[in-house]
């Protein structure tokens, strides 16, 4: 399997409020990165946004480590929310329904697939490819409000 680096970020301007995902992917020598956003969304949104479609665009089951300022998306993957989720049909263990479970689902599979280490780093820290996947997501969000219909 090929061993891939993914580094990703969301943001949000009002939460909800126009947002954006950044990542960066990287392979030996190889950069890519990735970007986009959404009118009306939430932080946690982006930052889910970010490691899904960067492991969508693998093209083959790899070996990842993952790098995310997003204690929302790591402990729910490390403190095994998101295997519980799963088994009570996407409720939490109070009853009440999981946010953002559309994402979560899409998640799923692609965890499958790709063997991923998730590697929590803190935001705004001067990680360099945290800081430039936030730049990204930063980015997204003036494309978006440069949009005008939101």
């Amino acid at each position: 399997m090929k061993e891939i680096e993914i580094f990703t970020d969301g943001a949000c301007s009002g939460n909800p409020g126009p947002g954006g995902w950044g990542a960066v992917l990287r392979f030996g020598p190889h950069e890519k990165e990735l970007s986009g956003g959404a009118k009306a969304t939430t932080n946690n949104r982006m930052e889910l946004l970010a490691v899904i479609t960067a492991l969508e665009a693998l093209k083959e089951p790899c070996q990842v480590t993952l790098t995310t300022d997003s204690k929302y998306v790591a402990d729910a993957i490390a403190k095994g929310w998101l295997t519980s989720w799963q088994k009570k049909n996407w409720r939490l263990a109070g009853g009440g329904p999981v946010k953002n479970d559309d994402l979560w689902k899409q998640l799923v599979p692609l965890l499958e697939k790709h063997q991923v280490h998730f590697c929590w780093v803190k935001g705004h820290a001067g990680h360099p490819e945290n800081e430039r996947c936030d730049a990204l997501a930063v980015a997204a969000i003036e494309t978006v409000r440069r949009s005008g219909d939101f």
